[in-house]
């Protein structure tokens, strides 16, 4: 990968309180609808948006759109496959003191960037939103959001959590710069990241105020793929630097994972206080779900990542072809509902 490239485009004399990053693999459109969220926040005159981008893109950002930013700022690189070197690339070009990561396929409420803002005058090293479902029509989207966004999903307590929803939380920009070149592998999993900032003595906040709603794989076979190169990039991020017997233990002992996630998932589901009928029509997924995590970890465990890191940005991209007729909910002028009524059916 070469040295990113970051060309300013100034909206304002104000410095930024926020730097939100979005990575894209094409175009500017490919990230219009999350911009579009972004530019309706409540601060929106204080946010830094840093796109990141392949060269060859030659991103243009619709300056109507982004002209309401106190700034706008586009990272260059060769490429933005594996997405860990272009966040951290994207940390190291943001100004503000608190960065943002946000998705093309997650569409954050009006009041998100301020409640993270706000909720970073604390002591807190990382504050992550509570999570809504933005395409709640399958039970696939269902088990994919309660895997991977459990904890945090709405309606949600705020509270002090020992890890925060990947990809979609704000740091202080310091911290993560003290991470130096470990930066780029540690963004691919940042459950590893988190568990290491809790390690040091750092707080996490889970801050309900802000909100996103997120779009989830909805197909199968999107979803099965997806599980086990999750897995397998999880457990080599994790086991990296580990000793050869600590891997063979963990490799080993893999087959219990999909048993004890499996609990840790239905606790986070009721605390949401889903309808008895809801959990269980929702529960043979999830298994299915967990047990390809598992077959994904034990190989992470075992041998690596391989190419887990690179094929997981390939369906990470375009979310909307991996839910049924490609689509999730908007409201009638095309903004994704953000506060969409999408927690689980009481």
């Amino acid at each position: 990968m070469t040295t990113p490239k970051a060309t300013p485009v100034p909206r304002s004399d104000r410095e930024p309180e926020l730097s939100v990053v979005l990575i894209t693999p094409a175009s500017f459109e490919s990230i219009r609808q999350t911009v579009r969220c972004l530019a309706r926040q409540s601060i929106r005159d204080r946010i830094e948006l840093v796109i990141v981008a392949p060269i060859d893109a030659r991103i243009e950002a619709d300056p109507e759109l982004c002209g309401v930013f106190a700034n706008v700022r586009i990272v260059t690189l060769s490429s933005v496959s594996p997405t860990g070197p272009a966040r951290a690339a994207a940390v190291r070009s943001a100004r503000a003191p608190v960065v943002a990561f946000a998705e093309d396929h997650c569409f954050p409420a009006p009041t998100w960037a301020d409640a993270l803002v706000r909720a970073h005058l604390g002591p807190y090293a990382a504050v992550g939103p509570a999570i809504r479902n933005a395409n709640p029509d399958t039970m696939v989207s269902w088990a994919d959001l309660l895997i991977a966004y459990g904890p945090w999903m709405n309606p949600a307590a705020p509270r002090e959590m020992d890890f925060l929803p990947g990809h979609n939380s704000a740091y202080k920009r310091l911290l993560l710069l003290d991470y130096g070149d470990s930066l780029s592998d540690l963004m691919e999993a940042e459950t590893v990241l988190q568990w290491d900032l809790r390690r040091k003595g750092h707080r996490l906040l889970l801050e309900p105020a802000a909100q996103a709603a997120h779009t989830n794989f909805g197909l199968w076979s999107s979803w099965i793929p997806v599980m086990y190169f999750s897995g397998r990039a999880f457990a080599a991020t994790r086991s990296s630097g580990w000793s050869p017997l600590r891997r063979l233990v963990f490799t080993v002992s893999s087959p219990l994972i999909p048993f004890v996630r499996f609990a840790r998932v239905v606790v986070n589901a009721r605390r949401a206080r889903p309808s008895w009928p809801f959990l269980l029509r929702v529960l043979p997924t999830i298994a299915v779900g967990l047990v390809i995590d598992g077959a994904g970890q034990a190989s992470g465990y075992a041998a690596g990542a391989g190419t887990a890191h690179q094929r997981m940005a390939r369906y990470e991209w375009h979310r909307l072809q991996h839910t049924p007729r490609g689509r999730t909910e908007h409201a009638g002028d095309g903004e994704p509902l953000a506060v969409a009524p999408s927690t689980p059916p009481g």
